[in-house]
Parts: C-alpha cells; structure tokens; sequence
C-alpha cells in the first residue's frame, strides 16, 4: 500500500509540475485584467493618452472616406497653394487639393501597409525564433548565421534594397517590410525560448510525452507574449518611418495617397508653401510617438520585474 501511495503521489507531483508557474495560466489574474486597465489608465496617463491618439488615427484610416472634407484626389479650389484658412484648415496644394483630405485619407496606406508589415514580420519572426530556440544545434547555427547577416543592415536600409530590386508598389513595400522585420523579431523571441525551455515544467513536459507542439501551444507562447506584444507595438513605429521614407523616395505606387508622398511633393516648396511638409510630417510623427509611448506602457505593465 505504501509503494501504491507513493506512486500515486509521485503521478500527482510529475502532473502538478507540469503546470507553469506562471499568472497566464492563473485563473486569479486572469480575472486581474480589468484592473490591470484601470491600473494602466491610473499609472501609466501617457500610455493611455497614446492609446487614444492611436484609436483616433485608426478610426480615422477605417472611415477616411466618410471623413474627408473634401475630394482627397481632385482640386477643390480655384487657387492652388492657399495657406490655411477656415475652409482649407490645412491649406491646398499645388493643383488645388485640399491638404487635410489628403492627410486624413493618407493615414489608409501608412497604418494599412505597417500594421499588416509588422502583424506578418511578427508571425514568421516568433516562428523561426521559436523553431530555432527549440532545435538548437546545428540548425540553431545556421539560422542565426542567416539572421546575423541582415540585422547587420538597418531596417530602413534593407527595405530599399528589396523594394529597388522589383517594381515600386504597395504590395512590394510591404513584403519588404516584412522581411526586415523578421531578423529582429526571431532574434529576441529565439532568446526568451532559450531561457524558458530550461525550466522545470518544460522540462517534465517531455518527461511525460508532450509533443514538441504542444509545448509551445501550452508553455512557450504564453511565456513570451508580452515581450512580442511590446516588441511589435514599438516596431509599429519604426515601421511608418521606414513605410514613409520609402514613399518619400518614390519607391511607392505613384496614384496612391500617403504620409510619405505628400513629404515629398511638399519639400520643394517649403519656402513658399511650408504646410504641405508640415501636416503630413505631424501626422508621422504623432503617429511613431504614440505608438513608442504605448509600447513603453504595455511593458512597464506586462513585466512582472518593472511591477510596484
């Protein structure tokens, strides 16, 4: 009877171990989310100021052509150039376009082109990190070589090479962004897998017969999900500059309205016309900053080391 006991009470340990210690599996603090928010809100103002900027531009990208004033693609005054006034709060450009239109339905492409670049960079880079963590060995090596050689070019950088050596587009500006996103991402995630895949609940995982699926399902995403959610949230980012700076050097659709195509056509005139830079270049800048500001808050809250 004592062998039995102790057997069944050594299954009821091996099982019990199995269970990450971890509060994403923790019924409590999933029940702790709402408070997490009002806690975000109540700590973290510029956090939660960002969020709002951000939900502002969003709203105003999804319902651009309800919003716009004005025709965004034709003259709607019979003066080109005219400085901002109360009809045209953002001016008009050189062929009589309103300025504000423009920017407003120009927030379509940017935040389109770096949510869905970052969303699919973020998805293959977690992937190959978290293959690459998980195989280890030569396969490890390999990969990292590869991730190496294009983290030693800037992001921005890269992107230009890919986009120049295919037609200028949309489509091709984000698969360029994509693909520099990729090294970054599998880099940090290939880290935390690393560091998570030692420790014991993983390891009496595979003690007990979990497939290597299941583990990552059940132990490794989990445990990495807040550094990926802050990684992708300052990468948005850096993504609207690169996505923006690609359309200011014309490696964009020409008939396509954005940030970067309207710095561009703007900068000849910035002595005589200086609001068709500057409005779009705010927008850009509002845009990066908030998403850096919430990409700070998001840490401060998910990180259990930076909690008080």
């Amino acid at each position: 009877m004592r062998n039995g006991e102790s057997m069944g009470r050594g299954g009821s340990a091996a099982s019990a171990i199995v269970v990450p210690p971890t509060e994403a599996w923790n019924p409590a603090a999933r029940k702790g989310t709402g408070r997490r928010l009002v806690h975000l809100a109540r700590t973290k103002p510029l956090g939660t100021f960002a969020l709002a900027v951000i939900t502002i531009f969003v709203f105003t990208a999804i319902f651009a052509s309800a919003l716009v004033p004005y025709n965004p693609y034709g003259g709607t005054s019979g003066v080109s150039l005219l400085s901002p006034r109360f009809a045209h709060p953002f001016g008009t450009d050189a062929a009589g376009r309103d300025v504000l239109s423009r920017v407003i339905y120009g927030s379509r492409a940017s935040l389109w082109t770096s949510l869905v670049a970052v969303g699919l960079g973020t998805l293959c880079g977690t992937a190959i990190g978290i293959v690459s963590g998980l195989a280890g060995g030569w396969f490890d090596t390999i990969v990292q070589r590869f991730v190496d050689a294009a983290m030693s070019i800037p992001l921005i950088l890269l992107a230009v090479v890919i986009v120049s050596l295919v037609k200028p587009s949309l489509n091709n500006i984000l698969f360029a962004l994509s693909f520099a996103i990729v090294p970054g991402t599998s880099r940090i995630v290939r880290g935390s897998t690393l560091a998570i895949k030692q420790e014991p609940y993983v390891e009496s995982a595979r003690a007990v017969g979990c497939i290597p699926l299941r583990i990552v399902l059940r132990y490794i995403l989990p445990n990495i999900f807040a550094p990926i959610v802050v990684l992708a949230s300052v990468t948005m980012g850096a993504a609207i500059i690169a996505e923006s700076s690609l359309n200011f050097l014309g490696l964009g659709s020409p008939t396509l309205i954005d940030w970067g195509g309207m710095l561009s056509s703007g900068r000849d005139q910035m002595e005589t016309a200086p609001w068709l830079a500057v409005f779009p270049g705010l927008a850009i800048m509002i845009t990066v900053l908030a998403f850096n500001l919430l990409g700070d808050a998001i840490r401060d809250v998910l990180d259990p080391r930076l909690r008080v």
